[in-house]
């Protein structure tokens, strides 16, 4: 269930992060950072290497994947995540109620590749909710978490 424009519109999104993401990565050494954590007391996203902290992003959780359950779970569905970090997951899901797109207002999405979906469900989110990247935790025992990257800067 999807209006006839959404697939080409989802399409673009998905090029539109692809191209956020490498500038992000050019401009902030995504993806090259030794180490990662999130902090949801205070929804933030922050990249380090020995020295300490290097680069700091606020975020929202998106959604996440499970090779187990075999599909995408999207944030304002899963319980366990603060209020205040699905907000864009929450207006993603409105969209999607606004425009009759079913994958944005189910709980469940399920599909053969998983990160594929969640990607492209990431980037949907990304573009409604005017992000400036994303990110995906690397995988662990088959599980995928996606966070929507709010804004961006090096670490004072």
């Amino acid at each position: 269930m999807q209006p006839d424009w959404y697939p080409a519109w989802r399409d673009e999104a998905f090029e539109q992060l692809i191209a956020k993401n490498a500038r992000l990565a050019k401009d902030f050494r995504l993806g090259s950072w030794s180490r990662y954590d999130y902090d949801l007391t205070a929804g933030k996203l922050l990249f380090s290497d020995r020295s300490g902290v290097k680069v700091v992003s606020e975020i929202q959780v998106a959604g996440s994947t499970s090779a187990k359950a075999g599909n995408w779970l999207w944030a304002w569905a899963n319980s366990i995540w603060p209020s205040e970090f699905i907000t864009d997951a929450q207006s993603t899901r409105s969209f999607g109620e606004k425009h009759g797109i079913g994958e944005l207002t189910q709980d469940y999405v399920t599909d053969e590749d998983l990160n594929a979906l969640g990607w492209e469900l990431t980037s949907a989110a990304a573009r409604i909710c005017n992000a400036c990247g994303a990110y995906r935790s690397p995988s662990d025992e088959g599980v995928g978490l996606y966070l929507i990257l709010k804004n961006i800067s090096w670490a004072s």
